[in-house]
């Protein structure tokens, strides 16, 4: 029997099962066993057509099936079957040589010089006979902009700015909130209610004061993105959603710089370096040739909603980080071509081969995209903006409540979630809705929530699409605006 690896995001699909025995055959009946025996995988696998999805990559060994038969590609019995979806990222004489300094840098390096402090500081990586000073150098020339200053951003910047990355940018438009600290280690209780771009700074400037620090308090965007990355040598994605994480693919791929790319969702995470030149010259590949086209919107969750247990972007934040130093220096391997994946759960590490493509729309033989796009129309996210749905505040909410209003209250979370905190709600989990909607009343007003606001929103559009409802509201930012709003007494998490 062949073993077919299923992903973290996937898992709950699959009764929790982390490895699944499947008889031999091809690629397309491996599918075609699992979505037999685990219906609710079919739709996350494979489109309407009944082709397997373009977010979701499938590997045998190390290799990519699209470089060997596709759906065709032969499953032995001893193979090892891994299903990778998408997680909700110079001068010349650098590209003759490597390191990054790299694409700009790498000149200037050889002039920087050291105060006896940095010295001092620095002393334990130019002791290293495989570093040394040159490569602190370049640490100190360089130019990083790491986007995004949340889970994967927190342990990144740290040890960029410890290392003596010379010049860090960061951007964020967000603010701290106290379940961030779960994870980003970054922030403290005392920075709660504040801009994350300010507070990261202060934090940095207490670290490590031999480094320039530049802030981006904005949402990054088709308009501003290429001037705010022009500037830098290594870019640095650690963003959480799919329309920003083209978009910094996109951008990295037109202004030529590496990109060193990182998710993370539940007990799993991903890191890989795109669009890196190498010694050789060689361009890698990017996000683009991984994955093509993003997920349907609401398809795959974000981190807000689906969880990621405090460690993990730790981990890959600090592996992120790590590749980053090594574009910049040129000192080992980086993981251009290559793209790795860590299982917390498992504690199971794997690496996969990866590779330009000709299709590729922005790097590609024929390439259709030369400048900067609608990233909320590509992704989906604009249609859905075109048909809003009619929402509900956490105050108007409150307002039927009291007096006495007909309604029907809906919580589409999970059960667990259910127990933290609940507002009296009748729980029907997302997955269930299409299944219990003879549950939901059509003769009075019917308010659905979440956490947030997404999975509501998700649940009253299949209901609208597939029943006919059109008397569903949302509630706007979830049970945590009803919180914040109205009863401030029950717990948030």
């Amino acid at each position: 029997m062949a073993t077919v690896i299923i992903p973290t995001p996937l898992r709950k699909f699959t009764n929790n099962t982390a490895r699944l025995q499947v008889g031999a055959g091809t690629i397309q009946d491996t599918v075609h066993e699992l979505t037999r025996n685990f219906p609710d995988l079919k739709k996350h696998l494979l489109d309407e057509q009944g082709k397997i999805r373009s977010f979701v990559n499938i590997f045998i060994g190390n290799d990519d099936i699209r470089d060997l038969q596709h759906e065709h590609t032969a499953v032995k019995e001893d193979a090892v079957v891994s299903i990778v979806p998408a997680i909700a990222g110079g001068s010349p004489d650098d590209k003759a040589t490597g390191g990054a300094g790299a694409n700009g840098a790498g000149g200037a390096a050889k002039d920087v010089v050291f105060s006896r402090e940095e010295l001092a500081r620095y002393n334990r990586h130019i002791i290293i006979p495989e570093f040394g000073y040159e490569a602190q150098q370049k640490l100190k020339a360089a130019k990083v902009l790491v986007i995004g200053s949340g889970g994967l951003g927190s342990p990144g910047l740290l040890y960029l700015a410890a290392a003596g990355v010379g010049t860090i940018g960061i951007v964020d438009f967000d603010v701290v909130d106290d379940s961030n600290l779960q994870r980003q280690v970054l922030f403290g209780v005392d920075e709660i209610g504040k801009p994350k771009v300010e507070a990261a700074k202060r934090r940095l400037e207490a670290l490590n004061p031999y480094i320039k620090l530049n802030i981006y308090n904005t949402h990054l965007n088709s308009s501003n993105a290429l001037d705010i990355l022009r500037d830098y040598d290594v870019i640095a994605d650690g963003t959480d959603n799919f329309p920003t994480r083209y978009l910094v693919n996109d951008a990295s791929v037109l202004l030529g710089k590496p990109n060193v790319y990182a998710s993370i969702f539940q007990f799993e995470g991903q890191v890989s370096v795109f669009n890196y030149r190498d010694k050789q010259g060689q361009l890698g590949p990017n996000y683009r040739d991984l994955y093509p086209s993003p997920p349907p919107p609401g398809l795959v969750p974000s981190c807000a909603e689906g969880g990621v247990l405090g460690v993990l972007p730790g981990i890959i934040g600090s592996l992120q980080a790590l590749e980053v130093i090594k574009v910049i220096t040129g000192v080992g391997e980086t993981l251009s071509g290559r793209f790795y994946i860590f299982d917390a759960l498992n504690f199971e590490s794997r690496t996969f081969r990866i590779k330009p493509r000709e299709d590729n729309p922005i790097s590609g033989k024929n390439p259709t995209i030369t400048a900067l796009i609608d990233y909320e129309q590509f992704c989906g996210m604009r249609a859905v903006e075109e048909k809003p749905l009619k929402e509900i505040t956490a105050k108007e909410l409150y307002d039927w409540q009291v007096k006495g209003e007909p309604f029907q209250l809906i919580d589409v979370r999970e059960p667990h979630e259910y127990d933290i905190v609940n507002i009296g709600a009748e729980l029907i989990p997302l997955a269930t809705v299409a299944a219990n909607s003879d549950r939901i009343r059509r003769d009075e007003k019917v308010v659905v929530h979440c956490k947030m606001g997404g999975r509501s929103a998700k649940a009253i559009r299949e209901l609208e699409e597939k029943f006919g409802y059109t008397n569903l509201y949302n509630l706007k930012g979830g049970i945590l605006a009803y919180i914040d709003e109205v009863q401030p007494e029950l717990t948030k998490y």
